[in-house]
């Protein structure tokens, strides 16, 4: 049987069963350490672009209903629901992320912005600078801008 540590190159998914069953087993020395810390880090990593990316989608959703209400359908308030739902999921599995949350609303806005001038054919410089959108409201299922 390869060990566990050579495993992590050739086959991922059996590398994974083997370091499960080594760890349940308390065989931590036969173990791949270094990739199995490795890998917990990237599902940290993983979360906060994942929460991130779905933030960017609420944002230029948010954007598009604001500044052209005219064109407003019913796939933009599933894509705002659906978004609202997901970071809550997000958050309720890891209460941790919510500062990551706050200190990335500017830069995912900045680049939220910058897609909404392009989905809605707008100037950029039609849209506010900063984040018009505080992160409750962003977040609160009741609001819609007017």
């Amino acid at each position: 049987m390869a060990a566990a540590r050579d495993l992590y190159e050739q086959d991922f998914l059996e590398w994974t069963a083997r370091n499960a069953e080594l760890l349940r087993a308390g065989q931590f020395h036969e173990a791949d350490i270094e990739h199995i810390a490795e890998e917990i880090e990237d599902m940290g990593l993983s979360q906060r672009h994942q929460l991130r990316s779905r933030l960017r989608v609420l944002l230029v959703h948010l954007l598009k209903w604001q500044f052209q209400p005219e064109r407003l359908s019913s796939s933009w308030i599933s894509t705002i629901n659906t978004q609202r739902a997901e970071i809550e999921d997000l958050l309720e599995q890891a209460p941790s992320l919510r500062p990551a949350l706050e200190s990335a609303l500017p830069k995912v806005y900045r680049r939220a912005a910058g897609l909404a001038a392009i989905e809605t054919g707008l100037s950029p410089g039609a849209f506010p600078e900063a984040c018009p959108f505080a992160l409750d409201r962003l977040l609160d299922t009741a609001f819609f801008p007017e």
